[in-house]
């Protein structure tokens, strides 16, 4: 199946030097949120790429799928179709059409709508598979609002089925009542679809090629439309300012702090928490308020988080107790550690079990050995701790000569005052 993001917009609204889809939610962009859905989707044995249409920001947001490709190989597969003139989504579309698979059906989706799940495209693309005796279909996820406006209206004929899609701009009176919307999101035969994005005109209120205009024509050519609805509203909200980001944001959080409680997290309150990321945990976990992971973050079982912790790319052993406002990144921490309040574990900060690292203590580049603690007041940087160590107030390691970093190497049992 080919799938095409269109991406072209400014986002006035959002008043941003960044193009909108590179605007964040849960830590990356949206676009990025959409091309993971769409790789999802299309799985590893398959011809097509996914094409993103760019415009405005253009080489803001070819620059982040070559960054996005170091982290994701799959991300090097994804091409891009310039639309020099933003000139509506019709418009979008004919720019990708020299890419398509003209054997294969076209899903188009937007990369300012970051939240559509896999299982609803699924959905949506067998609805537009040919079934016995029919050819391939038009498939459109629509959705009903009972506060419509600004989106356009699925016409329908007294026997039910698609006539049109009206814009709100274009819409009647009578027409602006109907609560079923247009989404966007559609799968088209491709080899009609050529033929209907040649006959596009801009003769409409904006002025623009409206790729909504091809239904009218495939309900002229006689093509059977199908039509589906998301699980969710949310999966179908775009993002146009920066209250709607937020809002979706929130959302979304939400639906990660009730996975987490499904799981047998318990979290303080579900609506003070926030996840860039993925995050792992065992059952017995407790998060307290206010805390923030990002990267890969594994909680064991029984571990408990503290109010306002930050967490990145880091793995946590069971029954760790973690004290308010620490910094962790990059980390490992072993079975039956204690953690703050106020630490700060750096990148390469390797903890056995039951080690002991207090308030205002940095620790960096560094393995520590079970049963070693430094209370308070500490930096413990490019150093080998074995264990039963006890590291006392104002202890610096710290053998930097201007050129290299000498490792420090405190052996079982050392007491530092």
């Amino acid at each position: 199946m080919n799938i095409v993001i269109l991406a072209a917009g400014q986002g006035k609204r959002m008043k941003s030097a960044l193009p909108k889809v590179l605007q964040t939610l849960a830590g990356k962009p949206l676009l990025q949120h959409v091309l993971n859905t769409a790789l999802d989707l299309q799985g590893k044995n398959t011809k097509t790429r996914p094409i993103v249409v760019v415009g405005h920001g253009a080489a803001d947001v070819k620059e982040f799928l070559q960054t996005a490709s170091v982290q994701d190989s799959r991300f090097g597969k994804v091409a891009t179709a310039l639309q020099a003139e933003q000139k509506g989504t019709g418009h979008a579309l004919l720019q990708a059409l020299p890419k398509l698979d003209v054997d294969a059906p076209t899903l188009v989706l937007y990369g300012d709508v970051p939240l559509t799940s896999k299982k609803t495209l699924s959905k949506l693309a067998k609805l537009a598979d040919g079934v016995r005796g029919q050819d391939s279909a038009l498939a459109l996820l629509t959705q009903n609002l009972n506060h419509p406006t600004g989106y356009g209206r699925i016409v329908r004929d007294i026997d039910g089925s698609v006539k049109a899609i009206v814009e709100e701009k274009d819409a009647s009176p009578e027409q602006k009542r109907i609560q079923e919307i247009n989404t966007g999101i559609m799968v088209l035969p491709t080899n009609s679809l050529k033929k209907w994005l040649k006959a596009l005109r801009a003769s409409n209120a904006q002025g623009e090629y409206y790729l909504t205009d091809v239904i009218a024509m495939a309900v002229k050519d006689g093509v059977p439309i199908r039509t589906a609805q998301a699980d969710a509203e949310y999966e179908t909200v775009g993002v146009n300012s920066r209250d709607q980001l937020a809002a979706l944001e929130r959302v979304h959080q939400l639906n990660q702090a009730n996975v987490l409680m499904d799981a047998g997290v318990s979290l303080a309150d579900p609506a003070r928490i926030d996840i860039r990321g993925t995050l792992e945990c065992g059952t017995d976990v407790f998060i307290d308020v206010g805390c923030l992971f990002e990267g890969c973050v594994t909680l064991a079982a029984g571990t408990k988080v503290g109010p306002y912790c930050i967490i990145r790319n880091s793995v946590i052993g069971k029954d760790v107790t973690i004290h308010p406002y620490s910094h962790i990144d990059g980390a490992q921490v072993g079975a039956s550690s204690l953690i703050g309040p106020y630490a700060r574990l750096r990148p390469g900060a390797d903890l056995s079990n039951d080690v002991h690292i207090g308030n205002f203590v940095e620790v960096k580049n560094s393995k520590i050995a079970a049963n070693s603690k430094a209370n308070h007041l500490a930096y413990v940087g490019d150093s080998i701790v074995g264990s039963r160590v006890n590291i006392g107030a104002g202890t610096i390691t710290c053998n930097y000569d201007g050129v290299n970093k000498h490792q420090t190497i405190i052996e079982d049992d050392v007491f530092i005052g």
